[in-house]
């Protein structure tokens, strides 16, 4: 057994891409996780803004994700719950080449997976290993937090996430789609990926935020019929929707660990934070983690220890804002457009109208969003 710099704990992929940014700093990692190949399907799709995408390229993992498995958002319409409530966003007013990428979460992790297999200054272990830091990215149950006495405790929203395939009769053309309104949280995100019809271009990934007792009811649905209820709530805006795959479900909460480091540890990723997944934010958030990390490592003196809690502040001092913000964001979006209050629902949809009609702050919105 080897002396290591870094133990990263959590093989997911915040976990692979710390293992894989310190590791291109000359830094001994262990990795403490599992790296075989899951089970089943990863249905979850993530959307990457530009920092993201950045990160992934210096890793050299984008490129080793199938051209399939990614897919240029080009345009965004977000819908509100009254006519003619709505805001589009382009790429090509906002002098972009995409909005953002839709990325398949099975083969971004396969492709993470793989880089750290080859990496030089990567070793996987099969228990805890000493280190001078440990990176604690087990994700929002983490055993380790846990242990150091870190509370995270959770504000439960009583929605649970539906993702699935779907199939659409209709090319996307690169748009994703958006609806807020109360109770629910609708999102179809284009797929370059053909599914068993064979054309490339009408494949859409399903994110649904419903209340637990309406999910208890979707899931319980007949395959002919979940597609009925979609098609209901997005008014066949998108086409002709059949599913495509089995259905996966999650629990949605609000979090942040009461403390980020200590001696020794930092938190990253879900570890750290939670949002909802109404603006696609987690995995961006979590990637931010990692650069910001990597950077303040990077940039220590010669004669800092890399556990002293004092280089590791400096992560959590430029992460609290950006995550703090997000889960604001995301959370009062939420409440507003969860709402069944009829002055509220005036307020909302009219805000929806006038953001529509004022480019600069569509284009503050977007860059926010793209981590620009």
């Amino acid at each position: 057994m080897g002396s290591y710099d870094v133990l990263v704990r959590g093989a997911g992929a915040v976990g692979l891409a710390t293992a894989l940014s310190l590791s291109r700093q000359g830094l001994a990692v262990a990795l403490l996780g599992a790296l075989e190949e899951p089970a089943g399907e990863d249905l979850r799709s993530y959307a990457l803004n530009a920092a993201s995408v950045a990160l992934l390229e210096r890793l050299k993992v984008w490129e080793a994700i199938p051209e399939a498995a990614r897919t240029r958002v080009h345009e965004m319409h977000v819908q509100g719950d009254a006519y003619g409530a709505a805001i589009d966003f382009s790429a090509w007013t906002q002098g972009l080449a995409e909005l953002a990428w839709i990325v398949e979460a099975g083969e971004l992790e396969r492709a993470l997976r793989a880089a750290t297999r080859y990496a030089a200054h990567v070793t996987p272990v099969a228990a805890p290993v000493p280190a001078a830091l440990q990176v604690l990215a087990e994700g929002k149950d983490s055993a380790t937090r846990a242990a150091l006495g870190v509370s995270m405790p959770r504000h439960a929203y009583g929605h649970r996430g539906i993702a699935a395939r779907l199939l659409s009769d209709r090319p996307h053309a690169g748009l994703a789609r958006q609806w807020f309104r109360s109770p629910d949280v609708l999102a179809l995100l284009p797929l370059a990926r053909p599914l068993f019809n064979g054309l490339p271009g009408h494949a859409l990934g399903l994110v649904w935020s419903v209340p637990d007792a309406r999910a208890d009811e979707l899931m319980a649905l007949s395959d002919a019929d979940f597609a009925a209820a979609l098609m209901r709530a997005s008014g066949g805006q998108a086409g002709e929707l059949t599913l495509a795959s089995a259905r996966a479900q999650w629990p949605l909460a609000l979090a942040q660990a009461s403390a980020w480091y200590g001696p020794g540890w930092v938190l990253a990723g879900d570890a750290a934070h939670l949002v909802h997944p109404l603006a696609g934010q987690g995995l961006n958030l979590g990637l931010g983690d990692v650069i910001a990390l990597a950077e303040v490592l990077a940039a220590r003196e010669r004669w800092r220890a890399l556990g002293e809690p004092r280089l590791l502040a400096r992560y959590a001092r430029r992460r609290a804002g950006p995550t703090l913000a997000m889960a604001q964001v995301c959370d009062g979006l939420l409440h507003l457009f969860a709402s069944p209050d009829p002055l509220l629902k005036a307020v909302r949809n009219h805000g929806l109208t006038l953001v529509d009609h004022l480019p600069p702050l569509k284009r503050l919105l977007t860059g926010g969003a793209l981590g620009s």
